[in-house]
């Protein structure tokens, strides 16, 4: 079922999200100021998704470590929004929480010489 979260930003002001209610119960809000909000957030929503950046970096810094570094990385992932949890990292499909795509491009000028054939000595005659 989904239902509204209202996530207050560190300038002041909030932000409405539509999250599907999965974990625990949720923090309901008074008032009639805010119609249609199911759940007040307790943290900034700054503040939760900092709480997974530290997995992304981790991702990101091992992926940075492969000898044969890729011209391209892709990671998708998906992030779940709480009123109480904050955020985590969800699945980004079916089986995993992290689809990684990694792309080499084979370029002329990045190629290295597989052995002695590539490389070309000339002679010079008198």
């Amino acid at each position: 079922m989904a239902q509204l979260i209202e996530f207050p930003l560190e300038g002041g002001s909030s932000i409405l999200v539509e999250v599907h209610s999965g974990l625990g119960g949720v923090v309901t809000r008074g008032g009639a100021d805010h119609t249609g909000v199911f759940a007040r957030a307790q943290q900034t929503f700054e503040r939760a998704l900092g709480n997974i950046q530290p997995a992304l970096q981790s991702v990101i810094d091992q992926l940075f470590t492969i000898k044969n570094r890729p011209d391209e990385v892709t990671v998708e992932f998906g992030i779940d929004l709480h009123a109480e949890a904050g955020a985590f990292i969800a699945a980004a499909s079916t089986s995993s929480n992290f689809n990684v795509t990694l792309r080499w491009k084979r370029d002329d000028h990045r190629a290295e010489p597989s052995g002695p054939s590539d490389e070309v000595q000339g002679a010079q005659t008198a």
